[in-house]
């Protein structure tokens, strides 16, 4: 993925188009384990990098020294602290599960999967928030205030997961029948399933 690594100080570097999309913010990270921002020239903290994930922010990570992409990895320490403090969010059933996904020949569906349902409940995050629009300051939505707005949504909640979970079920269906042509006469894929 190319990136442009010129500073938005740097004299030198063409102004953006109206409309185009910003530069991909590029952090680099040292052999001392620490991050530094290339757009504001300073040291930054995991702490800041989550912020830039909330907040919506493009960026890669790079090794300073290789340039090979630690973006992932990064992301993979973020979640890290975030369920090793506080409330988790993955049971230790569901880390057990995912963990045995890897190197089975269902990997690159489960992983299509995740990556679906997370974006439909993304969605469906968005639609609850939007009707909750007024009741609550959306910076002060902390896990509890959101159970208690939750608990007040009960017909309106009942009809967000139904959608959300037929959407999952017709992406299970549809990974089910495209699997179908990699593993013919296997039970329960594809043109076998009745």
């Amino acid at each position: 993925m190319p990136s442009s690594r010129r500073s938005s100080t740097d004299p030198s570097a063409a102004p953006a188009a109206a409309g185009a999309a910003p530069a991909l913010r590029v952090l680099k990270k040292y052999p001392n384990r620490r991050l530094y921002d290339t757009q504001t020239s300073s040291y930054i903290t995991l702490a800041d990098v989550k912020q830039m994930v909330l907040a919506g922010e493009s960026f890669e990570v790079r090794d300073a020294k290789t340039g090979e992409d630690l973006t992932r990895s990064i992301l993979l320490q973020i979640i890290l602290e975030e369920e090793s403090g506080g409330v988790p969010m993955f049971s230790t059933q569901s880390l057990e599960q995912i963990i045995r996904f890897y190197g089975h020949a269902m990997q690159g569906m489960m992983g299509t999967m995740l990556e679906k349902n997370l974006q439909a409940f993304a969605e469906l995050q968005g639609r609850l928030l939007e009707q909750g629009r007024g009741l609550y300051d959306p910076k002060h939505l902390t896990p509890e205030v959101w159970t208690q707005f939750m608990s007040g949504q009960t017909p309106v909640l009942q009809n967000l997961m139904t959608s959300y979970l037929e959407q999952s079920r017709s992406l299970v269906e549809q990974l089910q029948r495209n699997a179908g042509g990699l593993f013919p006469g296997m039970p329960g894929f594809g043109a076998n399933k009745k």
